[in-house]
């Protein structure tokens, strides 16, 4: 019985634990698929907004305002589509053209261009009525001529003779679904534009475009079809299955593929009628944190249910010692007071022995607990060291970079803070692979050792420490080709980011601080030296690679040991001693990789 309800505990534990992880994988999971909603919807709206005010400059043109009067100049004409092919080729529209009052258009970018717009008849278009009615009008639809899907911006133009007219720029979005595509295939989020239907306009998947989050009436595809806004295309819903798991989340259907569950989330787009959406994949890392959570309590409920049974089946061996104790004693009382004087003085000295020897043995058990007690705190102690040791360096260059991020995106370089943005994605992947490794600090290293490339080990090492090396000499000698050792690139890029930042804190205080990392070559090793112009290594370096021993006052003391072991695993040396320039000086020698193994690398 004890059995069944030890396993019954460990089952529910480990049934709660994942329950919980799951809850909060998902709910980081939200989070950051929020935040990259946000950037999407910023970017298009950017897109668009490039484009709006520029139908209006454009109605305000003297000659495109004489191009929709009654028998135009043809020298008119051909100036106005060469201005409008200018104007497309600087800004990036798709095409721009004139309509007249009739509906016919009258001039075009694309005029003299196969498939050109001049001469044909768009009275039937809602962004052309609702122009010529309210004074402007957009509509998202399928171009008649190209084929080409786009968002369509007119504006109403003053002729001459009360006669009026509309201008048209047509918007494509093709660079934006193509960069939605491309982010798709490295594994994130399944983006997607909708109009007030449900109906969508564009998407990462191209399969998914012209599809419907819901049915659309049969009306409603009625005036799609004589409005030409979609073409040919079915408008069938999606294959978006709402999943029944309490979360929200929707099971994604393609085609013969198994279906995937995804996070959708969706927001407004400021200044149109549409939505942006994104469909975040759950993938394997939610489910990863479940079994480990469960796996993880499962275990500590096992165990303390384990130690809780030695503990009672220790406490009912000692009864039944104390008892049989007892009985004995008794006995020889009896006995003793059967006897003479003699007999009872021994009988005195064997209980007083007795009482020695409990009272020694719970001494000993007591002893055994608390030494037991003391090496579980050792032990999480130095992981817990360990751990903010490691993560520290990640976290101070991440917060600069999402510092320059916000800077760029309130001066409008959206480029750079992407790349600052994926910077502190490759980060955050690094911090991922630090806990990975704090995870098995107390057990040996898998032991297996790839090519790496020693130059590219110490350019991401750099990276890492940017945001100090601002006002620093640094002197950096990397050969070409870089030669690759046996080892585990993280896991070295750790052992290089712990030397620089050692080298950065020896030349703070110094006038002129330098830095030189140099890597060449030395018959079958590669030597890594990182040197300074700092105080040097307090007497002579000899203790530097001992636990805990540091000269700093807010160190740990476990950087250089925990770089000498991992060098070690490599089957390499870290050794230190007097920099030229009068600092330090670290040298890190690793086993070159085989010929062959470092070309396939």
């Amino acid at each position: 019985m004890p059995w069944l309800l030890s396993l019954a505990a460990v089952l529910a534990a480990a049934l709660i634990a994942g329950r919980i992880a799951e809850r909060a994988a998902i709910g980081d999971l939200r989070r950051s698929a929020a935040a990259t909603l946000a950037l999407q919807v910023a970017a298009f709206r950017t897109e668009i907004q490039k484009q709006g005010s520029l139908p209006l400059a454009l109605a305000s043109d003297p000659e495109i305002a004489a191009s929709v009067g009654p028998s135009p100049d043809p020298a008119l004409i051909g100036r106005v589509d060469e201005r409008l092919a200018e104007i497309a080729r600087a800004s990036g529209a798709a095409v721009i053209y004139v309509i007249r009052q009739d509906g016919k258009a009258v001039a075009a970018s694309n005029a003299g261009e196969p498939g050109s717009f001049v001469g044909a008849v768009y009275a039937f278009r809602p962004y052309f009525q609702q122009a010529l009615a309210e004074g402007a009008g957009r509509q998202f639809a399928l171009g008649t001529v190209s084929g080409r899907a786009g968002l369509y911006l007119s504006r109403r133009v003053a002729g001459p003779g009360g006669r009026a007219g509309v201008v048209v720029v047509k918007v494509e979005f093709d660079a934006i679904e193509e960069a939605w595509r491309k982010a798709g295939r490295e594994g994130a989020e399944t983006v997607m534009v909708t109009d007030p239907r449900g109906i969508v306009l564009m998407a990462s998947e191209p399969a998914w475009r012209f599809g419907t989050l819901q049915p659309v009436p049969d009306e409603e595809r009625r005036l799609v079809r004589e409005r030409l806004e979609f073409g040919a295309a079915p408008l069938a819903p999606l294959p978006l299955h709402p999943a029944a798991d309490g979360y929200g989340l929707v099971r994604v259907g393609s085609g013969a593929l198994p279906a995937r569950l995804a996070l959708p989330l969706d927001a407004a787009i400021p200044g149109t009628t549409w939505r942006l959406h994104t469909l975040t994949r759950i993938g394997v890392a939610v489910a990863r944190e479940r079994v480990q959570a469960q796996v993880i309590a499962g275990l500590a409920v096992g165990l303390a249910c384990l130690g809780l049974a030695e503990i009672v089946g220790r406490r009912r061996r000692l009864r039944a010692s104390l008892a049989e104790a007892a009985a004995r004693r008794s006995e020889l009382e009896e006995r003793v007071r059967a006897r003479t004087q003699a007999l009872t003085e021994a009988n005195r000295q064997l209980k007083a022995e007795i009482a020695e020897r409990q009272r020694t043995e719970a001494e000993r058990q007591r002893l055994g607990r608390e030494l037991a007690h003391a090496g579980r705190l050792a032990a999480l102690g130095q992981f817990a060291a360990s751990m903010a040791h490691e993560i520290n360096q990640p976290l101070a260059a991440i917060r600069s970079y999402a510092d320059n991020a916000g800077i760029l995106i309130q001066r409008e370089r959206f480029p750079e803070a992407t790349e600052n943005l994926a910077a502190v994605g490759r980060l955050t992947e690094r911090i991922a692979g630090l806990t990975r490794q704090l995870k098995g600090f107390a057990r040996k290293a898998s032991g297996r050792r790839d090519p790496v490339a020693l130059d590219q080990v110490v350019r991401a090492s750099l990276e890492v420490v940017e945001g100090r090396l601002s006002g620093i000499d640094l002197a950096l000698a990397l050969p070409e080709p870089s030669p690759y050792v046996l080892g585990e690139g993280p896991r070295l890029e750790q052992v290089v980011v712990n030397l620089v930042q050692n080298a950065l804190d020896a030349v703070g205080s110094v006038k002129n601080p330098r830095i030189a990392v140099t890597v060449r070559v030395t018959g079958e090793r590669a030597v890594l030296e990182v040197g300074d112009n700092g105080g040097g290594l307090p007497d002579g370096g000899g203790q530097v690679f001992d636990a805990f021993f540091t000269t700093k006052a807010n160190g740990l003391g476990l950087g250089l040991a925990i770089s000498r072991g991992i060098v070690e695993e490599c089957g390499g040396t870290l050794s230190a001693g007097a920099s030229p320039e009068g600092g330090a000086l670290f040298r890190v020698e690793l086993p070159l990789a085989p010929a062959g193994q470092g070309a396939a690398a």
